[in-house]
């Protein structure tokens, strides 16, 4: 593929990205997986699970939380929410089948019903400065708070998401909500777009920066998504042991990139390999920026060496706040 098409292909549309972050842009998420608990032990039970304190998160609120190996290495990041009747999971589409398969093999001997909701709901999200303007805002500031409201005529249940509002409904309802939104002021946006601005926000994404071989502190979500005064819970002790008593080999960076970025290339410190690019995108703010995994040797302000190619990537923390002082060349 030539540099130009390249570019091209990372860079976010101009009045999308305008949108997102000066007004308010809509993209449909529908293909997140969605799960539900229900039952008097759904709690005790998804608890016993997860690294988050489920049962600290009262109804009309939720948490990020994370499905571990025995080892503690991931295989899912799942949004929970609680609401007076049950719980409500979604994860990456990529990790929905784990998370189910936990779920099935683990709720033996807990008074708890599993549901499939990944066909059954659809799942919008607004972001930029005035998301909350189209519909009735979360009735609280802090992350995962929501209501069940109304939008076009139809129900729907408002959430605060990392990026802005996140709007839940019947896939039967999906269009006129869609449409509602739209009328609203919205701006629809397309993957460039999203992904532009998940990597300028510094988040991880399952299936990209996160895998089974993943730690939450190398991923940097252990702060968000990781209780370390909950009971025991699947890979805790691996966890615990390495927040208390000893720093995580890697460690999720932003990268800021002389030339045109490569995906997937590998990284060097001097003749050392540091890791590997894991998403890249054409920042209108920011330039030619990436997220990477990399050995704690390489910290902010560090240069390291792109691949093959001449391009050189100047490592900084997470999110990406400002526009870069000079290029290198």
């Amino acid at each position: 593929m030539m540099v130009t098409s390249v570019l091209q292909t990372l860079s976010p549309d101009g009045v999308e990205y305008a949108a997102a972050t000066e007004s308010a842009a809509l993209i449909d998420r529908s293909e997140r997986g969605k799960l539900a608990l229900s039952g008097p032990d759904a709690v005790a039970f998804l608890d016993s699970l997860v690294s988050q304190d489920i049962a600290a998160i009262a109804p009309g609120h939720g948490a990020d939380s994370a499905l571990l190996t025995h080892k503690g290495r991931m295989l899912a990041e799942v949004r929970v929410l609680r609401t007076e009747n049950e719980l409500l999971l979604d994860t990456e589409r990529v990790s929905l089948q784990a998370l189910f398969d936990a779920l099935s093999q683990f709720r033996i001997g807990y008074r708890v019903e599993l549901h499939k909701r990944t066909l059954e709901l659809a799942l919008l999200s607004l972001v930029g400065p005035l998301a909350s303007q189209p519909v009735v805002q979360p009735p609280a500031a802090d992350e995962h708070a929501h209501v069940l409201s109304e939008v076009g005529g139809r129900s729907v249940r408002l959430v605060r998401g990392r990026l802005g509002v996140d709007v839940l409904c019947a896939a039967g309802d999906r269009d006129a909500v869609w449409a509602a939104l739209l009328a609203g002021g919205a701006v629809p946006i397309g993957e460039a777009t999203w992904e532009c601005l998940r990597i300028e926000a510094g988040i991880p994404l399952y299936g990209v920066e996160l895998d089974e071989t993943t730690m939450p502190q190398e991923a940097g979500i252990h702060e968000r998504a990781v209780s370390y005064s909950k009971g025991c819970y699947i890979g805790q002790e691996t966890v615990a042991r390495l927040y208390w008593k000893g720093k995580p080999n890697r460690l999720l960076r932003g990268l800021r990139f002389s030339g045109t970025p490569v995906e997937r290339a590998v990284l060097r410190q001097g003749e050392r390999e540091v890791g590997a690019v894991t998403s890249i995108a054409a920042s209108p703010r920011f330039g030619p920026i990436g997220l990477a995994l990399t050995r704690r040797e390489a910290e902010p302000g560090d240069i390291l060496a792109v691949g093959d190619t001449s391009s050189l990537a100047t490592v900084v923390e997470l999110p990406f706040t400002s526009a870069p002082s000079e290029r290198h060349h």
